[in-house]
């Protein structure tokens, strides 16, 4: 799985073999690393209706055995799941769950045993689920608990989750320094370890920063060859978030409509995978780069940006409500809608109750101050 990625056919055919000698000898303790391994696997894959049942088997078995350790993995697999499904009450309090159980000092053979730390995956996952749902400061207390945990624990595929989690949570706080440092760093330790899959994810990443800090041009190319690098693997994890990069980066680079057919490919892989997890998001590009294409009418725009703002509500995501809620009053303000793009976003941001500094917070209330 290291070296191949989570969804190599090989790691399958292990696991499917292991299930199998298992259910011949009847009741025997290898069970739960099997499920595991093969919720590992489907999750990896994309499959995500038959990851979290495996998912769900591990917490039923755990529970059943009254094994800590057991079941400190079994909500590892149900709040990574459920965070890929957009799923984030749900996924949080897997977390919390997570975060209580898990003791560096005991639990650290763990990352051996099941391939990386389940402390480094519950503090990266906690920092990505809490920004989505309001809070980039406890958010950032994640981050930088996953950093340092990562780091101490010194264990490769462990410091490679902890690199990739971190990167992808100051990319969606729009620090882009920060999240090219640590993707350049995930790349220069997966390529000494030969990690095919986090290479592969760590050059999207740092392609897709280099776009936001205005190096555009060859780094489109090699967004697409790290993402059909991804795809060897067999993985489809994180593709419709992958995908929305590729199509921002198009947007930025002039190339809309290229932009936008990414887009599309990108809310086909989420809605056929059940990935939804940054599906709002990707509604709302869908409507900034519509609005930049010479005669489409705003109200198409406009629809994406409602469609945006609806869903990340359904989903709880407070960060990609107000970003939607952005868009929308500015469309609003340019229609001559003053008032009702001020109410619409004071009404998102008086939820807040911190991450005051962030960019996104910071814009929006410039932007209230304009409206009012």
């Amino acid at each position: 799985m290291m070296t191949k990625g989570f969804a190599a056919p090989e790691a399958e055919h292990a696991y499917a073999r292991a299930r199998e000698l298992c259910q011949r000898v009847g009741e025997t303790p290898q069970l739960f690393s099997v499920l595991r391994g093969l919720w590992q696997f489907y999750n990896g894959q994309g499959a995500y209706l038959t990851a979290r049942e495996l998912g769900e088997q591990c917490l039923q078995l755990a529970q059943q055995g009254h094994d800590a350790e057991h079941l400190l993995e079994a909500h590892h697999a149900l709040w990574t799941t459920s965070f890929l499904m957009g799923e984030l009450p749900f996924a949080r309090t897997h977390l919390e769950q997570g975060r209580a159980l898990y003791d560096p000092r005991q639990h650290r053979t763990m990352a051996v045993r099941y391939g990386h730390d389940p402390g480094v995956c519950c503090r990266g996952g906690a920092a990505v689920v809490l920004w989505l749902l309001g809070y980039p400061d406890q958010a950032l207390r994640e981050l930088h608990a996953t950093h340092a945990l990562g780091q101490e624990l010194a264990h490769p595929p462990s410091l490679a989750f902890a690199r990739m989690l971190t990167a992808i949570a100051y990319q969606m706080r729009r620090e882009t320094d920060a999240a090219h440092e640590q993707a350049g760093a995930l790349i220069a330790l997966a390529t000494e370890q030969e990690f095919a899959l986090f290479r592969a994810i760590g050059g999207i990443l740092r392609g897709a920063t280099r776009t936001a800090l205005g190096q555009r041009g060859e780094q489109i190319g090699q967004i697409r060859q790290d993402l059909a690098a991804v795809r060897e693997t067999g993985s489809g994890v994180l593709e419709p978030y992958f995908l929305g990069l590729l199509a921002d980066a198009y947007a930025r680079d002039g190339q809309v409509e290229t932009g936008l057919a990414t887009l599309d490919e990108a809310l086909a892989a989420a809605q056929g995978t059940g990935q939804r997890m940054v599906e709002a998001e990707l509604y709302r590009l869908q409507g900034s780069c519509l609005l930049t294409l010479p005669g489409t009418p705003q109200a198409k725009a406009e629809a994406w940006f409602q469609r945006a703002l609806d869903f990340a509500r359904r989903q709880e995501a407070r960060s990609l409500e107000l970003r939607a809620a952005m868009s929308l009053s500015r469309l609003w303000y340019q229609q001559g809608k003053r008032r009702e793009a001020h109410d619409l976003l004071a009404d998102v941001f008086a939820w807040f109750t911190e991450g005051f500094d962030t960019a996104d917070l910071q814009e929006a209330k410039a932007l209230l101050e304009e409206l009012a």
